[in-house]
């Protein structure tokens, strides 16, 4: 069995992040809070910035996830749950499992863990 690495890259940044989108577009649970990206690769590009940042404390990311997000809510009916996190968060673990290994990735799933019930608060607390 070969060794999985660490993640060390933009690179690695960015094949975790549109493999787990590529999971996330695939599930009928979350895919239609999804819908409104109409340009993926747009997309894409600004989740590495935006773990690159978490995870290498070296790219500034300019955006407002929390905003975004409640935003989406109230587009949804504010339909979307804790299970969704879950959802997303046993997604995201599953794939950032499957790719690599190491403190990095460790710290991935922690920050995930971390940002996704700040999510749910925040955007329960808007309602």
């Amino acid at each position: 069995m070969i060794a999985k690495k660490d993640i060390a890259s933009r690179d690695d940044i960015y094949m975790l992040v549109t493999t787990f989108y590529n999971k996330v577009q695939n599930n009928a649970a979350l895919a239609p809070f999804f819908s409104v990206i109409d340009d993926w690769k747009a997309h894409y590009n600004h989740l590495t910035t935006f773990w690159e940042s978490n995870l290498f404390l070296k790219t500034k990311y300019l955006g407002n996830p929390l905003a975004v997000h409640v935003e989406v809510d109230k587009q949804n009916h504010n339909a979307i749950s804790q299970a969704h996190f879950g959802i997303w968060l046993n997604l995201w673990f599953e794939t950032v499992d499957e790719l690599f290994a190491g403190e990095r990735a460790n710290n991935a799933k922690f920050r995930a863990r971390k940002m996704s019930t700040f999510m749910y608060l925040n955007i329960f607390k808007s309602r």
